[in-house]
């Protein structure tokens, strides 16, 4: 895609991948222009959410974020702190990330998923007033929703690596109990 391209994006909403019950709704900080582009989360070239949601045993395989609607019955969504696209995250006003937090509890209030996986400990600490939070599991719930924070799986977060990034993933799959999804598939799934 063009720059041009790219930037008639801005603004623009991506939906959610979602149902109710979910094991884990995963949440980025906001949708990226490439994604805003494609309509698939975590599009961006360079992004490691896919790589690290397969590695770490959440699929039996790489996904490809326009296979986004699988994740569904695994059991995963997706969604965002804040709605509305941007070339980075640092166009974010404090504003949006607060009121994006308290829309954000809305839809886990709705939604009810057992874990709310939120991929950005700084967009969750401005979100939810929380400036002391670290990456893994948080005091804070929302209704039965139990929360952890992970490292932002953005290429231009480069203090995490991809097997650090893998690593955190398989930690935090390991306190949700779901089993390792990486070695049950064959080719076919």
């Amino acid at each position: 895609m063009t720059p041009a391209e790219l930037e008639a994006v801005r603004d623009r909403l991506v939906p959610d991948v979602v149902a109710d019950g979910l094991r884990v709704l995963f949440c980025g900080i906001n949708p990226g222009l490439m994604t805003a582009a494609t309509g698939h989360h975590f599009a961006r070239p360079g992004n490691r959410f896919w790589p690290a949601l397969h590695a770490s045993g959440f699929t039996p395989r790489q996904l490809h974020p326009s296979e986004q609607s699988e994740l569904v019955r695994h059991g995963l969504g997706i969604t965002n702190v804040v709605a509305r696209a941007s070339a980075r995250a640092d166009e974010l006003s404090d504003e949006e990330y607060r009121e994006g937090g308290r829309i954000l509890e809305e839809k886990v209030l709705r939604l009810r998923p057992r874990w709310l996986a939120v991929a950005g400990v700084t967009a969750y600490r401005v979100a939810f007033g929380d400036k002391k939070a670290k990456i893994g599991p948080q005091t804070r719930t929302i209704g039965d929703t139990r929360i952890w924070a992970l490292p932002n799986p953005s290429g231009l977060n480069a203090l995490w690596t991809t097997p650090k990034l893998t690593d955190v993933f398989r930690a935090f799959r390991l306190v949700t109990g779901l089993p390792d999804a990486s070695c049950a598939g064959g080719p076919e799934d």
